[in-house]
């Protein structure tokens, strides 16, 4: 594992941050539970093309911020968010009856579709014996989806505190999530690192927050951005502990 962990992550395998790390925080979506591919697969179902796959990211992004801002639910968010998709793309006019029938189907199919990532469990495993305390932080705007789809993975029981964007009217790069996280674990955020797919919102974000960012790249092409120098790429969570250890030089302490 070390050899990858120095090759995946560009950087060498010494331990040169001599940070007391105490907590980790997680990102949820596509780096616990593999969101997209089931949220893809239910919009396919709907509407029974791929291609607009895209076009629905950028519109749920702008209903879900309007959702964290407070100025929408999260059910309205989703229903509004439909009938615009559907509307603007497809060129489909829906009433309310039809938008909410076709947006309680595709809820219903993507969550039956989630799934963890299989190096999740053994990651966390490793994070509660070396005695870190832990956090899950997502941009969701739900937060009873959340906390049911955390239970329903079965790894709620992992987690010290669960920060979710549309309860804490805050998304991630903003810092007062990450600030959040770090108060809830009782901890500062120079002893905190965040792990999550996403390099502006998750590595990038936590980092100028005052964490140490760390950037889940689980894609294997080459077609990605190139990580600022103090930010860690990993390829999977089963690289996380070295780099702890290594760089962040953490010494396992078990929790009493």
């Amino acid at each position: 594992m070390a050899s990858a962990l120095t090759m995946r992550s560009g950087h060498a395998r010494t331990a040169t941050n001599r940070a007391e790390i105490k907590a980790v925080c997680l990102d949820v979506d596509d780096t616990l539970v593999d969101f997209t591919r089931a949220a893809r697969s239910a919009l396919f179902a709907l509407i029974g093309r791929d291609d607009m796959w895209p076009a629905w990211q950028r519109a749920t992004d702008e209903f879900v911020a309007r959702c964290v801002s407070g100025e929408l639910d999260s059910t309205t968010m989703r229903e509004l968010r439909t009938k615009a998709f559907f509307a603007e793309q497809l060129g489909i006019q829906l009433d309310d009856h039809t938008v909410t029938a076709l947006e309680a189907r595709r809820l219903t199919r993507m969550c039956a579709a989630w799934r963890l990532f299989p190096d999740v469990v053994p990651c966390l495993d490793w994070l509660r014996a070396a005695g870190l305390r832990i956090a899950a932080v997502t941009n969701a705007s739900g937060g009873p989806q959340q906390h049911a789809k955390l239970a329903d993975m079965g790894i709620t029981r992992y987690f010290d505190a669960v920060l979710i964007a549309g309860e804490l009217g805050a998304a991630k790069p903003d810092p007062r999530i990450f600030h959040a996280a770090c108060q809830r674990l009782h901890v500062q955020p120079h002893q905190t690192v965040h792990i999550g797919d996403r390099l502006d919102l998750d590595a990038v974000g936590a980092r100028d927050a005052g964490l140490h960012g760390v950037w889940l790249n689980r894609d294997t092409t080459d077609q990605h951005p190139t990580p600022p120098p103090d930010i860690h790429q990993i390829a999977d969570l089963e690289d996380l502990p070295e780099l702890l250890v290594w760089h962040y030089a953490t010494v396992p302490t078990p929790r009493r």
